[in-house]
């Protein structure tokens, strides 16, 4: 039998046991990668993931997605609706799925060997990784183009990074180089920061929107009709999708260093209240900027609603505290990226997958700002791609939550054929099928279209299902129900 795997590399300081420094330890750089918290060093509490959650999506990106949901035919008030119900609906999905991090003290792809067996949960991950540096491009975009709209105010340069390249790609490198300083560090150093920010940002951002809100012609909100309840239905889907489920295969990351006396209910609450808050304030500003200027939707750079309400004064200082609201959701999602890597079975030290993972983004992002055209397109599009794969995974994912209460320590980290989690040639076809089926099914519905020339439109992209954007639901459903049918009627199946 092979020895277990770490995701560390052979030469360097073995993590694999109980003396590794804890993650929690602030202002110390985390040495541990994927293996499971042993539980005398798991001392978290939920008011901590609350701060993590808060800070996260105090990001200015609420601010396309509300402009998203005008963009919809819906009202200010359907927007604020649906981004409670979407917002906090979804992170309470990133709750449950924090309590498997309780259980098991390991990231959730790590813990989803167990359902899907070593090389069977390489698609999972494999899709959890693709969308955590997709979000890490989207972030590292927007807050380039917070760097280009600054200095256009400033100095009167290109608005956009098409017209303004080498300001785009410094503040490409300028944002990558945040990101790393901090998510490089780790769990520690991550509380630390996203604690504090919540208070001094979230401040900031609620002063600053007071102008915003002062900039609104009220007019054209108190007039804007009422969109069908279709539409009502698509924006909870898209605020869901976009929010809570790109993040729900990231719930047990910074949930594994929670303490074993911690209350499922707690680690919901905190998620779902701590994501919830900040994106209603947001999404709603959002809907209400775009309500009142319809040439917000057509802009190839969501900040200039900001440039173009506010005082360039006011104007600079919201972009500047905005360039920081992206870091908080960055070095996050970098963090669990990195851990996701080395899931994927590169062997080296979680700090290097940081670094990997950067590389990536940092090239995505260039190609987004100075090749595509238009934001919003592409932003809806490669939510509502990845929201597909990612629901399947959640709703086998918390099936077999349902029945299993112990994840084998060991197992998880064995990649050999004697490894509990092995099952056959290393893939627990139980899991594995039902989730491709679920996102087979799921294509069927779909309408892929990031500008106004479709490039695949499914079969059933026009019934009730496609049209309101719910392939992502139908996906967790089936995923969720084949694998209860199948797998949690075999033989320990909730080990």
């Amino acid at each position: 039998m092979s020895a277990p795997e770490t995701g560390t590399a052979p030469a360097a300081n073995p993590l694999d046991d109980a003396a590794a420094p804890s993650g929690g330890a602030i202002g110390a750089l985390e040495q541990r990668g994927i293996e499971p918290v042993p539980e005398s060093e798991r001392d978290g509490n939920p008011l901590q993931l609350f701060w993590v959650w808060f800070a996260a999506n105090i990001s200015v990106l609420g601010l396309p997605l509300g402009v998203s949901l005008v963009v919809l035919g819906l009202s200010v008030w359907q927007s604020i609706l649906v981004a409670v119900l979407g917002a906090f609906g979804s992170f309470a999905v990133v709750g449950l799925i924090s309590v498997a991090g309780r259980r098991g003290g390991a990231p959730s792809l790590t813990l989803s060997r167990a359902v899907f067996g070593t090389r069977g949960n390489a698609g999972p991950a494999a899709v959890a990784l693709v969308s955590r540096l997709g979000w890490e491009t989207v972030n590292t975009s927007t807050a380039a183009l917070a760097v280009v709209t600054i200095v256009s105010l400033v100095a009167g340069t290109g608005g956009d990074a098409k017209s303004a390249p080498v300001i785009a790609v410094l503040g490409v490198v300028l944002f990558v180089a945040f990101t790393v300083a901090v998510s490089g560090m780790g769990h520690g150093v991550i509380l630390l920061v996203q604690k504090w920010s919540t208070w001094i940002f979230g401040g900031v951002n609620l002063l600053i929107l007071g102008f915003l809100v002062a900039t609104i012609d009220w007019s054209h909100v108190a007039q804007a009709p009422h969109g069908s309840t279709a539409a009502v239905v698509t924006g909870i889907g898209t605020i869901a999708a976009g929010t809570g489920i790109g993040w729900a295969n990231s719930g047990a990351d910074m949930a594994r260093y929670q303490a074993p006396r911690v209350r499922a209910l707690s680690l919901v609450m905190s998620a779902s209240a701590g994501a919830g808050i900040p994106l209603v304030v947001m999404i709603s500003m959002g809907s209400m900027l775009g309500t009142s200027d319809a040439g917000i939707a057509a802009s190839a750079n969501p900040l200039d609603a900001i440039r173009d309400t506010l005082p360039h004064a006011v104007a600079v200082i919201y972009l500047l505290v905005s360039f920081v609201g992206l870091l908080l959701s960055n070095h996050l999602s970098v963090y669990s990226a990195g851990l996701t890597t080395l899931t994927l079975g590169l062997r080296v030290k979680r700090v290097h997958a940081v670094l990997v993972d950067v590389v990536v983004t940092t090239t995505g992002s260039l190609l987004f700002l100075l090749v595509a055209d238009g934001f919003y397109g592409p932003f809806i599009t490669f939510i509502s791609l990845l929201a597909v794969p990612i629901s399947a995974w959640v709703g086998i994912f918390l099936v077999d939550m349902a029945r299993r209460r112990h994840y084998d320590p060991e197992a998880l980290l064995d990649l050999s054929p004697g490894s509990a989690y092995f099952y056959r040639g290393g893939v627990r076809w139980a899991a594995l099928g039902p989730w491709l089926i679920a996102i087979v099914v799921a294509a069927l519905f779909l309408r892929i279209a990031p500008g106004e020339q479709a490039w695949y439109t499914g079969p059933f992209a026009d019934t009730w299902i496609g049209a309101n954007g719910m392939a992502w639901v139908l996906s967790a459903v089936i995923g969720g129900v084949l694998y209860a049918l199948v797998a949690l009627r075999t033989r320990g199946s909730a080990s």
